[in-house]
């Protein structure tokens, strides 16, 4: 078997048996540790819910919004939110959760709830609403009354 090519450095470095480099020198950057399934990211809280907060936060980090959360299965498949609303299943210490949410692109809702609650999403999926994302939440302007 031949062996694998090993990066040069500038400073001393040491390989061992398992062809890992491993650097001698304290004055190089080391490579940020990413969570794995077995290291979770800290939950917040096990009886989760968002703070208004965390939800402003979300519109200008994310472009996410919350529309419901906590809610059953039943009460996400509401008709009456904008059809681009998406619904969060995730997973903390055994319960699940349902959150209704509107996003841009599924990768920011997946962003903001691996950044805020780690490995925890199990499912994203298109909601139920028939509602135009522009006339959500629209309000007729009040007629003036004549004179």
């Amino acid at each position: 078997m031949l062996p694998k090519r090993i990066p040069t450095f500038s400073g001393a470095a040491e390989v061992n048996l398992n062809f890992e480099v491993v650097i001698m020198e304290k004055n190089l950057i080391e490579k940020p540790k990413m969570p794995s399934d077995k290291e979770e990211a800290p939950n917040k809280d096990l009886t989760h819910a968002w703070t208004p907060e965390e939800k402003e936060l979300f519109k200008s980090k994310y472009g996410c919004e919350v529309i419901k959360q906590n809610c059953t299965l039943e009460e996400a498949k509401d008709t009456q939110v904008p059809n681009d609303a998406y619904i969060v299943t995730y997973q903390i210490d055994g319960k699940t959760y349902y959150d209704l949410t509107r996003c841009g692109k599924r990768s920011n809702l997946f962003d903001m709830y691996y950044d805020n609650l780690g490995s925890v999403v199990r499912n994203i999926d298109w909601g139920y609403g028939k509602i135009n994302p522009k006339l959500w939440g629209y309000q007729a302007p009040e007629k003036k009354k004549r004179k």
